[in-house]
């Protein structure tokens, strides 16, 4: 199987070195192995690894051993996929693959037209995840990423843990906003060689009860950052809210108005009628149908000092899903916040590979003294975090 994948990547005109590695390995021999490739001299691009079915423990050792410790990207996949080998599986590995060495799959030409992109523009996504029921005082996981290109296609990440209060009762906000942030803008500047004129923000993980506290916390957190760089640099920030739990589901009277499976076409808009009269919300149906009714994303705009129409947050977020890098269509929520979610998921995973990954670990994390529950996080969040070359790309594809 992997010698019809080689040959299927060599027609697609990838270039596989004849100084490749290639080992079969058991999980606890996976620093022996990359102390072996190291020692042959050669540079490590990319370690592609293939794991049994249902290798769960393994995908988060490899992960936390080569991202975060030694600053290498990996592409993991299960054998299954390779039995037989189908194109559509190689071409979206090598989406993701690309992605993660530096290239750009898709750029949204459209995107560029909108009027807002006259000037340097920041795209953030933020999300933060919280451990499931059962997973004890472990702490949840937040993450922003934001653009590094003017083109709003590639995407660099920080990611921050936090503790519960003693109640597992887990902080709808993002608490080292500011910092997370502040190092996001330095880095859009040193790609881009400019500062972001405009920032926008898409948020996700919060319920409509938790909008403004939320926004009021963070939207100040971002000014902050702001101003900590450059005195007056006060950038206008348009907040916007993506949420897909909801129970609204959206129909064609005519069946010939819809697409192949019955759905209503890519890039639906409803601004009226079933939205607040009183709030700026949206629902967009940003993605073409594949099986069952689409869920179409809902939108609230809680702040817009930019002052863009309706019509322009609109075609900003559907050219947003059209900039995905593992998908060649268009997806159901801006590229932004599906990969702050991926970056809480990866997190999660480093967690999960960690020492602290233990019932004893994760409950000694919260303490009586704030102090020491600080002191608990920063030695989790040191031991965690990708390693500081990593940061720069988009690994968690």
């Amino acid at each position: 199987p992997l010698k019809n994948a080689t040959k299927q990547w060599y027609q697609r005109r990838v270039a596989i070195t004849a100084g490749g590695f290639v080992k079969y390995l058991r999980e606890h021999d996976i620093e022996r192995v990359l102390q072996e490739m190291k020692r042959n001299g050669q540079p490590i691009d990319l370690v592609y690894c293939i794991l049994p079915r249902n290798s769960s423990v393994a995908y988060q050792r490899v992960k936390h051993v080569f991202e975060n410790q030694n600053a290498i990207s990996t592409q993991c996949m299960e054998m299954r996929n390779l039995k037989p080998v189908k194109p559509q599986t190689v071409g979206n590995i090598l989406q993701k693959i690309n992605a993660k060495i530096g290239g750009t799959n898709t750029i949204a030409v459209d995107l560029m037209s909108i009027p807002l992109f006259k000037k340097p523009v920041i795209i953030f996504g933020a999300d933060n995840a919280h451990p499931a029921q059962g997973e004890g005082n472990k702490p949840s996981v937040a993450a922003v990423v934001a653009s590094v290109d003017k083109f709003a296609c590639r995407y660099t990440t920080q990611t921050s843990l936090q503790a519960t209060d003693g109640k597992k009762t887990h902080s709808p906000i993002i608490e080292q906003m500011q910092e997370m942030v502040k190092k996001l803008l330095i880095k859009f500047y040193q790609t881009v060689k400019v500062k972001p004129q405009r920032i926008i923000f898409y948020r996700d993980g919060i319920s409509e009860g938790q909008f403004y506290h939320v926004m009021m916390y963070e939207v100040d957190a971002i000014r902050k950052a702001c101003a900590s760089l450059e005195q007056g640099y006060q950038p206008p920030i348009t907040f916007i809210v993506a949420q897909k739990r909801h129970h609204t589901r959206l129909f064609v009277q005519n069946p010939r108005d819809g697409d192949r499976s019955g759905n209503v076409p890519a890039g639906t808009v409803v601004d009226t009628g079933i939205v607040s009269p009183v709030e700026f919300d949206f629902y967009l149906n940003s993605h073409q149908g594949i099986q069952g009714t689409n869920k179409p994303a809902k939108y609230h705009v809680l702040l817009d000092e930019n002052q863009m129409p309706v019509d322009m947050v609109t075609k900003l977020t559907y050219g947003l899903c059209h900039v995905y890098a593992r998908c060649t269509r268009s997806v159901s929520v801006p590229a932004p916040t599906y990969y702050a979610r991926l970056a809480t998921d990866r997190g999660r995973t480093h967690l999960n590979s960690s020492k602290w990954d233990s019932s004893d670990g994760a409950s000694s994390i919260v303490s009586s003294d704030r102090e020491e529950t600080q002191r608990n996080l920063a030695e989790i969040i040191k031991d965690i975090s990708p390693h500081e070359a990593t940061k720069n790309k988009m690994y968690w594809i």
